[in-house]
């Protein structure tokens, strides 16, 4: 018999919470709280605790380019506050694309979103790059990168940049958590 995956789910708020039922793995799920420092830390931790085959980050996002109540499948990542340093070095640009051979799902999207994070929600849409932007993603993929785990994002869109404000993202909440539910539960082979 084989052995079930060992998938960690990592979301930044309990108020992100979704079920994330996938054949053939047991689930963990972690809260990171809000920003790169702290996702940084609480994932660290979470995968010495629970030493996952992958590492799975879902959670809520804005966008300039897609519709409310959009998912999307990130596999490359933007760190938005570093991109300034790009000329000292600085990584500010992650590929995790390789990691999805490590997940064994169809997950029924494309695969190469790409998600900005940074610590700051984002309220002006000039000059933001990628699909979704969101606070913690750069950094867990950049933990997972550094301690050989695949990782992988999925986002559901609960604002518009420029056009809604912080209460939108809080109004939709319970709606991200319904729609990424039935995702799990109904387009996962």
């Amino acid at each position: 018999m084989k052995e079930p995956i060992k998938l960690l789910v990592v979301q930044a708020l309990p108020d992100e919470y979704t079920p994330t039922p996938l054949p053939g793995a047991t689930v963990e799920h972690v809260y990171t709280g809000v920003g790169k420092v702290n996702a940084t830390f609480r994932l660290t931790e979470a995968i010495y605790r629970v030493h996952p085959d992958v590492v799975l980050n879902v959670g809520t996002a804005g966008t300039t380019k897609h519709r409310l109540g959009d998912i999307v499948l990130c596999t490359q990542f933007i760190d938005r506050d570093m991109r300034v340093l790009a000329d000292f070095g600085v990584t500010w640009q992650l590929n995790t694309g390789e990691s999805l051979k490590a997940f064994p799902w169809k997950w029924n999207l494309p695969t190469d979103g790409c998600c900005n994070t940074g610590d700051s929600f984002v309220t002006d849409a000039s000059g933001v790059e990628g699909d979704v932007v969101d606070m913690e993603a750069f950094a867990q993929a950049q933990v997972c990168m550094e301690l050989n785990i695949p990782f992988m994002a999925i986002k559901y869109v609960t604002d518009l940049i420029g056009q809604n404000s912080v209460k939108h993202w809080e109004d939709k909440l319970a709606d991200a958590r319904r729609d990424l539910e039935t995702f799990f539960v109904t387009q996962i082979g």
